[in-house]
């Protein structure tokens, strides 16, 4: 139903930026993409989201004026552009697709997930 595959990763130092992107081939009644991000004994977490038809995104408040979620429908791509990264935006971070449903950052509402992309920010 749904393929997920994120790239662009890496180590930056703090204040820097990365852009992450996710090939999202998606099919049926899929209508929410979001980004996720996890460290390690620790549950995940939400993001960003955005509706795949519009009507708006939704950001996380730690990543609320520094993030910023996209979509091309075109490239069948998810963005997220992180600005100002600091070292608690450690860890492994994660796309995924769900047909919005509220909450639209619960993990639990989405039910196709890519296999992540590590982001390691040092001070």
């Amino acid at each position: 139903q749904v393929q997920l595959a994120e790239s662009g990763g890496g180590s930056v130092q703090a204040g820097e930026s990365l852009r992450l992107s996710c090939v999202a081939a998606i099919y049926g009644n899929i209508n929410c993409l979001g980004w996720f991000r996890q460290i390690p004994g620790k549950e995940r977490e939400g993001v960003a989201m955005i509706r795949t038809g519009g009507g708006g995104e939704f950001y996380a408040d730690s990543a609320k004026g520094r993030f910023t979620i996209a979509h091309d429908v075109t490239k069948r791509t998810l963005y997220l552009q992180m600005n100002r990264l600091k070292p608690e935006d450690t860890a492994m971070y994660y796309c995924a697709a769900g047909s919005c449903v509220s909450p639209v950052l619960a993990p639990s509402n989405y039910n196709n997930w890519g296999r992540g992309t590590q982001v390691t920010v040092s001070s």
